[in-house]
């Protein structure tokens, strides 16, 4: 009877199961990933995150337990679900926008976190410093070119001299989106008319709010307005006032105009990091990542709905055009 020895049985089952054997020899990984509401910018990261994963070789329901929970909006639901993460010590815990990455950092001190499309990390006080980010916490930023996205309202809007903007006072990183606004608002002979939207349910009285007052409106990636983003749409094509977003997927939905981040990629970007944190990597090892690369998005239909009328220049410069 022939023996064969273990390297030889090894090559054999390889050779059998082709290169899944490698994958399946991956470690069993649970994954908790937290998001304080679904809207398509968010929702993209999120599926980011998991594809790296898959390519990786962490399959759920195989190898990878992903555990997911959104909070509607509500920051008191963020914190419970934090909480709940922070007593089922997965091996890892993503926290996506800046409401639920602060309600993880304060409940889960214990756990690895990775961050992601949080506008400022320091301002939200979950780092100290993007090099040095701390023992249990990093992640993917995507603060806004502020600057380039009130150029580009000028160039949409050359006449504007009042901008309305829409936020909730109640997001740290929407605070410190409008504080940039207000900066450089007025080099593009702009003054700021504030609109506060504590919840999604305000958005529209908000967004009447501002009706007679301004010349064009500007949505910072704000979680709470961005997911009542119709209802701003509607009224915007009311009152023919132009749109102009923070974020890609809004021009999909009606805003006339955004340059923005893939947030996909930044999914992608998180999730590499992730991957990194899974292997062994602390994430106090890790430096804050920001994002450099920017597409412009265009809605033709949508300008004319309110008013204007896009430049072929500026259609002709976009990454996408919605037709």
């Amino acid at each position: 009877m022939r023996h064969f020895s273990l390297g030889a049985r090894v090559l054999a089952l390889m050779t059998l199961f082709g290169s899944n054997l490698t994958f399946a020899a991956l470690p069993a990984k649970h994954v908790a990933v937290t998001q304080i509401v679904e809207h398509p910018a968010l929702d993209a990261v999120r599926n980011g995150v998991k594809d790296v994963l898959r390519e990786q070789g962490w399959t759920e329901g195989e190898n990878l337990k992903w555990d997911y929970q959104s909070a509607q909006g509500n920051t008191a639901t963020a914190a419970q679900i934090a909480k709940k993460f922070a007593g089922d010590q997965p091996d890892a815990i993503v926290a996506i926008a800046t409401p639920s990455a602060q309600a993880v950092a304060s409940s889960a001190r214990a756990s690895n976190i990775i961050f992601s499309a949080v506008t400022d990390p320091v301002a939200a006080k979950l780092v100290k410093a993007w090099d040095q980010p701390g023992k249990n916490i990093t992640g993917v930023s995507d603060l806004t070119p502020i600057s380039k996205h009130i150029a580009l309202v000028k160039e949409i809007v050359p006449n504007a001299k009042r901008l309305g903007v829409i936020y909730n006072p109640g997001e740290a990183n929407s605070v410190a989106l409008v504080k940039l606004v207000q900066k450089y608002a007025p080099e593009h002979g702009m003054e700021v008319v504030e609109a506060a939207s504590p919840k999604s349910a305000d958005v529209q009285t908000a967004t009447r709010s501002l009706m007679g007052k301004v010349d064009a409106i500007y949505l910072p990636t704000d979680n709470t307005v961005i997911s009542a983003l119709e209802g701003v749409v509607k009224i915007a094509e009311q009152a023919d006032i132009p749109l102009i977003a923070g974020d890609t997927d809004s021009v999909k939905r009606g805003a006339v105009a955004a340059l923005g981040f893939n947030y996909y990629e930044v999914g992608r970007q998180t999730g590499n990091m992730l991957v990194k944190v899974l292997n062994g990597t602390s994430p106090s090892e890790i430096m804050v990542e920001g994002i450099e690369k920017t597409e412009l998005f265009v809605n033709p239909a949508a300008a004319e709905r309110m008013g204007i009328k896009l430049t072929d220049s500026m259609i002709g410069k976009a990454k996408e055009v919605i037709r």
